[in-house]
């Protein structure tokens, strides 16, 4: 079963998206494989004036990035980590961007050891420029907590993760979309020890707030839904589980397309759920072409 972690690249970076603190990006991981799930953007509270060619190269990478060519955004990432470095100062903010930018590069490719340093660097300068209690400090902490979860070092996971979610509640309130990604990922990692008391209202938490900022049909709507079915489904409550599933898929195909890496993540629940109870005839088509759609990507 995929069950969806986030990860945030903080400001104007590699991967902008949508529901974000500042301008962070997000990084879909189902089970332990990664794919990408669009999340959100909005302005972050420190200006300025940009390393000159900084932003061309993190919209190159991330360009790269969402056509699947991982190996040439990370290098092309690098390239962006050295401009700030050189332009702005080892301890910029946007030093921090081209960090976590290229830790989740990294990760994506599961090279957890060269992600690492990075992240911890981020979150260094991030924590120096803003202050403890700041939505850039909170997706550093994201960022690092979902490498160690990724490593199933779940209790170093844990602490990084209600830091963050307490910063953004305190800054945006505990129903602001601001809060959906930190939620999401603590809900996940109580989904990964079984601990679903404790994962289900923060998935539900996740979907209402989701579909009352964004509506119906957006993809972190997708991703609440595609958690929350996979939770129902571990723990055996398969009729409410299909439902969430299919229509996960039906809005993941709608917004990235029939050959997206997410549509065939979406097809791959769909199709466990079908083998789990004994559906093999349905389960068949969808593993088929969730299989073709990965090797357009390879």
């Amino acid at each position: 079963m995929g069950i969806i972690t986030v990860d945030w690249v903080a400001r104007d970076s590699l991967f902008s998206t949508s529901i974000s603190i500042s301008r962070y990006m997000k990084i879909a991981t189902f089970s332990l494989a990664l794919a990408l799930l669009t999340l959100g953007l909005t302005t972050s509270a420190y200006s300025h004036a940009a390393a000159p060619g900084w932003n061309a190269l993190s919209r190159q990478a991330d360009l790269l990035y969402r056509q699947g060519q991982y190996t040439r955004a990370t290098e092309v990432a690098k390239q962006a980590l050295q401009v700030a470095e050189q332009a702005l100062g080892p301890d910029h903010p946007d030093v921090a961007t081209s960090l976590n930018s290229l830790a989740l590069l990294y990760s994506a490719q599961e090279q957890y050891a060269q992600a690492e340093p990075l992240y911890k660097r981020a979150l260094a300068i991030d924590e120096k420029a803003h202050g403890p209690d700041h939505p850039d400090v909170a997706a550093s902490l994201n960022n690092l907590a979902q490498l160690y979860h990724a490593q199933e070092q779940y209790a170093l996971a844990e602490p990084l993760h209600k830091r963050a979610l307490a910063i953004l509640e305190k800054v945006f309130g505990p129903d602001h979309p601001n809060v959906v990604i930190s939620l999401n990922n603590l809900a996940l990692l109580y989904h990964a020890q079984k601990q679903y008391v404790q994962a289900e209202p923060l998935y539900k938490r996740v979907l209402a707030i989701s579909q009352k900022a964004l509506g119906p049909e957006h993809p972190n709507v997708a991703l609440g839904l595609n958690n929350l079915a996979g939770l129902y489904r571990d723990q055996g409550k398969y009729p409410n589980a299909e439902p969430l599933f299919r229509r996960a898929l039906a809005i993941s195909e709608k917004v990235f397309g029939p050959d997206h890496p997410n549509v065939a993540t979406g097809l791959e629940n769909l199709a466990q759920l079908y083998r789990d109870i004994g559906y093999a005839s349905k389960a068949v088509p969808l593993e088929k072409r969730a299989a073709e759609i990965r090797a357009l990507r390879r």
